[in-house]
């Protein structure tokens, strides 16, 4: 009778020993796995249904939360949601998070290190939690100029503040209406999804700092000049060559002076002073100013404006470009903006702003503050320098040269009355068989109100009649204001 009983007692004593193990194993040393399964669902209704914090524009919520009558609780909406989708990204209960969204998720759902204290008081105060709400830099007039300036076309605008680096303005086109992601009905989420991520214009990609980068065109001449003036061998009064075409090293290719074959030279007797080759877009004076130079002096020159450096805003900035290891006929292409240079229009604002800023480069941002339910601020944008790629003498040689294309150059569709303007137009070839893109960057000044951009439209042919004006008008809506 006793042998039985030990064998159920043995029995019961291993079954009870896996009770007790398996419980602890699932309950504490799975649970944080556990908890951040995508698949579970407590896991999800937690996230969704925590009172997530306000993204604001101008003292504007472009991004909050509200009451719904569901299991999740809340449920996020955006107001104008195409116009600042690019930024603000979406919040799915079926795909996550993007844009500012996915970025500071730390800091509006209320986990940030930085919001200790204030979780804190809420758990001993017995409110609920709340995240925090996240101000952007970005200025709603100009984005709403810049938005509205692109219209149907594809293509992207930034502008930024050159003395602290704050992005006034990012919109990519065409865009999306994050509201339709953040749909708590999944069937509808997942349909809009698969047509967004099927339509061939990309609307999900940030062409303003991500997809597929462009070739920057003429608007690369800019680099090219700056190089030549910091070398200290060159002035803007420099003469330079200036033929009607000229032939690429060890090549049978020809490079005409300006689109479409046209061989006019750039100046008398096939020579130009470095200001007036800027004004007009000489191709082979840049060209040969770019062999001249050598490739070692335009990579050490892009890599001071951040060339091939990853950059967060906190939004993942994909790094721009050029060739390495190249031959002078690659050299000469690189040099007025095609070959394989590529480009986000944010680090060609970031080089305009340069000239307008004494040649320093400022980090951009798109922060402006976080503050916690009450509006205690715990984080403000405090201005980073990131390079100084060129002297402010250059500087103030390259804004000289910038004016006067827009006075009497390509770029006269620039000019903004009261305001000292410089800019530089591109035309940037990408594929056989189709239009250019249209390129601006440039800068604005006046007074105390000081903007850097840039402006891609793609196949959008000549920069100085399509990008140009969108540009203007964005210029305008910061230094106006």
């Amino acid at each position: 009778m006793n042998k039985p009983l030990r064998h159920v007692s043995l029995v019961l004593a291993v079954l009870l020993l896996f009770l007790f193990g398996s419980t602890t194993y699932f309950q504490v040393i799975k649970a944080e796995e556990l908890n951040s399964n995508g698949r579970n669902a407590r896991t999800i209704y937690n996230e969704f249904g925590r009172p997530r914090g306000p993204i604001v524009v101008d003292g504007v919520a472009v991004a909050s939360s509200t009451k719904v009558n569901n299991r999740y609780g809340l449920k996020r909406e955006y107001a104008r949601g195409p116009l600042y989708a690019p930024v603000t990204g979406y919040n799915s209960v079926v795909y996550g998070f993007g844009g500012m969204e996915r970025a500071v998720n730390e800091e509006l759902s209320g986990k940030a290190d930085s919001l200790f204290y204030d979780r804190l008081m809420t758990v001993l105060s017995g409110h609920d939690p709340q995240g925090a709400q996240v101000e952007l830099t970005i200025n709603a007039k100009a984005q709403e100029a810049a938005y509205d300036a692109l219209g149907d076309q594809r293509g992207a605008a930034v502008a930024i503040d050159p003395d602290t680096g704050a992005v006034l303005a990012m919109v990519s086109t065409p865009s999306y209406d994050p509201n339709l992601l953040a749909s708590h009905d999944s069937t509808k989420v997942q349909k809009a999804w698969k047509k967004l991520n099927s339509d061939p214009s990309k609307p999900l990609n940030n062409r303003a700092i991500a997809g597929n980068l462009y070739p920057p065109g003429s608007t690369f001449k800019l680099l090219v000049a700056a190089t030549a003036l910091d070398s200290g061998n060159y002035t803007p009064e420099s003469e330079i060559p200036g033929p009607g075409s000229y032939q690429l090293p060890n090549s049978s290719t020809s490079l005409a002076n300006h689109p479409n074959g046209d061989t006019s030279a750039c100046g008398p007797n096939d020579v130009s002073s470095l200001q007036s080759a800027l004004e007009q877009s000489c191709n082979t004076s840049f060209a040969m100013l770019g062999v001249q130079l050598g490739e070692d002096a335009l990579e050490k020159k892009a890599a001071e404006y951040g060339f091939g450096e990853k950059m967060e805003i906190p939004l993942a900035v994909t790094p721009s470009s050029i060739a390495s290891d190249m031959d002078d006929a690659q050299l000469a292409m690189s040099s007025i903006g095609q070959y394989e240079d590529k480009v986000t229009p944010l680090q060609m604002a970031m080089m305009a702003g340069s000239f307008a800023n004494d040649g320093i480069v400022m980090e951009p941002q798109l922060i402006k503050s976080v503050r916690t339910g009450d509006l205690k601020e715990v984080k403000a944008l405090t201005s980073h320098k990131k390079s100084q790629p060129l002297s402010a003498a250059s500087a103030a040689q390259m804004r000289q040269m910038m004016e006067a294309t827009v006075t009497d150059g390509t770029a006269k569709r620039a000019q903004i009355d009261g305001a000292d303007v410089g800019g530089k137009t591109g035309t940037a070839q990408w594929a056989k068989g189709k239009k250019p893109h249209s390129w601006f960057v440039g800068y604005a000044i006046k007074g105390d109100k000081k903007v850097a951009v840039a402006v891609v439209v793609e196949e959008g042919g000549y920069g100085s009649t399509v990008a140009t004006p969108i540009a203007r008008d964005l210029m305008k809506a910061v230094i106006e204001e």
